[in-house]
């Protein structure tokens, strides 16, 4: 009789809810992206807004989703509920994606995005903490792996179908639009007739004001400590449209531009549930060093690599270490967090994270603004390094944090 194989066998035990709330993420990421790929040309050749414009309307959606996310998740403490925030933040996406194709002046494009991102920031938060919820223990890693690894197949989804969908229907934007209404309902009906919401444990301490100071208090040191390690660590990890601009210095046609993030989200996707997996068997920590130490080779290749071959791998070296840290840190926030309050744990980590790869981004391009593109990837290298010297001595002193949660 042959003996099925730990990834096998990982996959089957991986709790129903796990498996919708991952496509859930990716049917939604689908929808999203085909939008968000075209809809910067679209403001720019269509509806004659400036590249300022588009700057400042990106800035502020990609803002408001991460203040959302603060409250979202206090709120889903505080009502010991994550499902119903979910499924409002999901809603809010999927009912503006009909305005993009119907919109016939900025304004309401403006807020149609405005409005997609307030739905974005209501259902992280929560959907991260119903992932804790639901996943064992000792399988948590693989669950955000899993999860995370179906939500990155729709971002890399998205740009491909946007490309096929505009050649197939010779460039027509509402066309393409309407079509991304079509995955946004189906991740929201997946959403409520799929997940079911785990029964709140008797005796769980009841939150009445999530955001005070003593409740932050309660999140405990090992929290802060992840956070603090994944603020530095965003420090060192700057946007990655750096890499398309890399990449397009290096003679790459305008055309197959997109297929940057293909490449870089095509490699996160699949090393990322693994990564999952091994990091429930080994400690987590440790898988995070191996990760760290990819951004520096994925940072020193794209300062030094000649022509688009090293490009292309400093690329797949950048999604690789995409996969083996970026579920694993939402991990070890589950890991730490108390579980009444794991919905302000997330919401206070991706404000943190996300106000450093801002900070990050901006540093990233006065570096090549100022010194030229080598000079930005020897400084993310230099960052991560500082980042990975913060990391070891943590895995050193503090052997228990990232720990295994072995059945």
């Amino acid at each position: 009789m042959t003996s099925k194989s730990p990834s096998l066998a990982r996959r089957r035990d991986i709790p129903k809810g796990i498996w919708a709330l991952g496509f859930v993420s990716l049917f939604m990421d689908i929808s999203s992206e085909l939008i968000h790929a075209l809809l910067p040309v679209y403001l720019v050749t269509v509806m004659g807004v400036s590249m300022v414009t588009v700057g400042i309307i990106e800035g502020i959606a990609e803002a408001t989703a991460s203040i959302v996310k603060i409250f979202s998740g206090a709120i889903s403490d505080w009502i010991g509920k994550r499902k119903r925030l979910a499924i409002i933040g999901y809603g809010l996406a999927a009912f503006t994606k009909p305005i993009f194709p119907l919109a016939g002046s900025v304004g309401l494009l403006v807020a149609a995005r405005f409005i997609d991102r307030v739905g974005k920031g209501i259902r992280g938060a929560p959907r991260d903490a119903l992932v804790a919820d639901i996943a064992p223990a000792h399988l948590r890693g693989a669950s955000f792996g899993l999860r995370q690894s179906l939500d990155t197949i729709g971002a890399f989804l998205g740009p491909l179908l946007a490309i096929a969908l505009m050649w197939l229907t010779a460039n027509n934007f509402q066309a393409v639009f309407w079509f991304a209404v079509i995955p946004a309902f189906m991740a929201l009906g997946l959403l409520v007739f799929a997940v079911r919401e785990p029964a709140r444990p008797m005796g769980l301490r009841k939150v009445r004001f999530p955001l005070s100071l003593p409740e932050l208090k309660r999140l405990g040191s090992g929290y802060w400590l992840v956070v603090a390690i994944a603020t530095i660590f965003s420090l060192a990890r700057f946007s990655e449209a750096f890499l398309i601009l890399r990449a397009q210095g290096t003679g790459l046609p305008l055309v197959l531009i997109p297929m940057v993030l293909v490449l870089m989200n095509f490699v996160y996707a699949f090393a990322a549930y693994p990564a999952g997996v091994l990091s429930d068997r080994y400690n987590r920590l440790t898988m995070l060093i191996i990760g760290f130490g990819l951004l520096i080779a994925a940072d020193l290749t794209l300062a030094f690599a000649p022509g688009l071959i090293g490009v292309a791998f400093g690329v797949a070296l950048w999604g690789l270490h995409m996969g083996l840290t970026q579920g694993l840190l939402a991990t070890l926030v589950a890991d730490t967090a108390p579980p009444e309050l794991r919905g302000t744990a997330y919401g206070m980590f991706n404000l943190a994270g996300g106000l450093a790869l801002l900070a990050a981004s901006i540093l990233a391009g006065a570096l090549w603004e100022g010194f030229g593109p080598q000079a930005t990837f020897l400084a993310g290298a230099s960052l991560t390094a500082i980042a990975l010297t913060g990391l070891g001595l943590v895995r050193l002193y503090l052997p228990k944090l990232g720990a295994s949660h072995k059945a």
